[in-house]
C-alpha cells in the first residue's frame, strides 16, 4: 500500500510525462545519435576530414553493386570512376567495368587516434582502394561529405553545449546575486545586462570576432568562438533568474538559513538557484540552437572555423553559388543537418517545458 501511494518528485513526474511524448523521444534519440557519431567520428567516418581525391571532385553518391557482370549475386562493391567533360564543361563520371572495390566492415584506412588515445587505422566500413565510397557525395576537393559531416558535428554540437554551459553559469550566478541583494547592486547589474541586450547579437558577435588575432590556429579560433557566443548570451537569462530570485529570497527556508548564519553565497547556490533548475533546463535546450547557428554564421562568412577543419558552417560555404547547388545538390547536406538539429532541440525543449510546468500539466491532466 505504501508503494502504491508513494509520492513522486517533480522530476520523476516530468520524466514520466516526457516518456509519453513520442516526438520528444524521437528527437532526443536523433540528438543522441548525432552526439554519439560526433564522439566516435574517427571510427565511424570512412575517411578523415581532410582526405582528398581531386579526381573525384563533386562526385555524386556512390553506386553500390550487388550483382556482378555475369548476373550473379555478389558481395557489395563499387567501381573505380573516370571522368570527362560534357559540352557545358561539367564533369561526368563513368564507372570502369574492369574494377571491383569490395565493401568491408572494420576496413583499414586513414590512421587516427581513437578518442585521442589509441592509434589505429580501422574504420567502421569502407571499400578497397583505389575506389572511393561516397554515401552523400563529394565536395570540390573530392572529400567525402558524410565523413566531414560527422567530423563537423564535433565542432557545431560541442560549441552549443560548451557555450551554453558558460553563459548559463554566468547568467545564473549574476542573476541570483542581483535578485538576492537588490538595491544598488541589482540596479548596476541590470543596467549592465540592458547594455548587452541593446546591441544586436549578430553585430556584437562580429565586433568581438574582429578582436581575435588572425594568427590564431583552428583550436584557438574554436575557443574564441565559444567565449564570444557565451559572452553575448548570459544577459537575458540573468534578468529572468533575477526576477525568480527576488521571490525566492523571501521564502521561509532562505530566512532560516540567514538566521543560522549561512553565508550569502551558499544561500544563493544551495537554496535559491536549485529552485530555478526547472526553468533553466528548458532555457538551455531552447538556447543551444542559437549557439549552433551563431557558429555556422561565423564559419559561413569566413570568420569562424577555417578549412580544412570541418564544421557545418564552413561546409555550407561551398553552397554559396546557385550553379553549384543546381549541379551538385548534395552540398546542401550541412544545411539539412543544422535544420534537423535545431528542430530536435526545439522540440525537446518544448516537451520539457510542458512536462516541467505544473500549471500546464494540471490543465492537461484535467482535460
Amino acid at each position: 500500500m505504501n508503494k502504491q501511494f508513494k509520492s513522486k518528485s517533480q522530476f520523476a513526474l516530468a520524466l514520466s510525462e516526457f516518456k509519453r511524448s513520442r516526438r520528444g523521444i524521437v528527437c532526443l534519440a536523433i540528438l543522441g545519435i548525432l552526439y554519439f557519431g560526433a564522439i566516435f567520428a574517427d571510427f565511424i567516418a570512412p575517411y578523415t576530414y581532410d582526405s582528398e581525391a581531386r579526381d573525384y571532385s563533386y562526385a555524386s553518391l556512390s553506386k553500390v553493386h550487388f550483382v556482378d557482370e555475369n548476373g550473379r549475386f555478389s558481395w557489395p562493391f563499387v567501381r573505380e570512376l573516370s571522368f570527362n567533360f560534357d559540352e557545358y564543361h561539367k564533369r561526368t563520371y563513368v564507372e570502369k567495368d574492369n574494377t571491383k572495390c569490395y565493401f568491408h566492415l572494420f576496413n583499414k584506412g586513414d590512421a587516427y587516434k581513437l578518442l585521442g588515445l589509441l592509434k589505429t587505422d580501422r574504420h567502421l566500413f569502407g571499400v578497397d582502394s583505389p575506389g572511393r565510397l561516397y554515401i552523400m557525395g563529394a565536395d570540390v576537393r573530392g572529400r567525402d561529405i558524410f565523413s566531414r559531416l560527422i567530423y563537423g558535428a564535433r565542432i557545431s554540437l560541442s560549441i552549443g553545449l560548451i557555450g551554453v554551459s558558460i553563459s548559463f553559469t554566468l547568467g545564473l550566478l549574476i542573476g541570483g546575486v542581483a535578485g538576492y541583494y537588490g538595491g544598488k547592486i541589482d540596479n548596476i547589474i541590470m543596467r549592465l545586462c540592458e547594455m548587452f541586450m541593446m546591441v544586436p547579437g549578430f553585430y556584437l558577435m562580429l565586433a568581438l570576432r574582429s578582436a581575435v588575432p588572425d594568427s590564431f590556429n583552428s583550436f584557438q579560433v574554436y575557443l574564441a568562438i565559444v567565449v564570444i557566443l557565451s559572452f553575448i548570451g548570459w544577459a537575458s537569462l540573468a534578468r529572468i533568474i533575477r526576477g525568480m530570485s527576488i521571490t525566492l529570497r523571501e521564502r521561509e527556508y532562505v530566512l532560516a538559513a540567514k538566521a543560522a548564519g549561512v553565508s550569502d553565497l551558499k544561500i544563493i547556490i544551495r537554496h535559491i538557484l536549485p529552485h530555478t533548475v526547472s526553468y533553466s533546463i528548458v532555457a538551455i535546450m531552447l538556447s543551444i540552437p542559437g549557439y549552433i547557428l551563431g557558429e555556422a554564421a561565423l564559419s559561413l562568412i569566413g570568420l569562424g572555423i577555417q578549412d580544412p577543419i570541418a564544421s557545418w558552417g564552413n561546409m555550407l560555404s561551398d553552397a554559396m553559388a546557385i550553379a553549384h547547388i543546381q549541379m551538385h545538390p548534395w552540398i546542401l547536406m550541412p544545411g539539412f543537418m543544422i535544420f534537423l538539429t535545431v528542430i530536435c532541440f526545439n522540440v525537446v525543449g518544448d516537451t520539457l517545458r510542458d512536462c516541467l510546468d505544473p500549471l500546464l500539466r494540471g490543465e492537461v491532466d484535467g482535460a
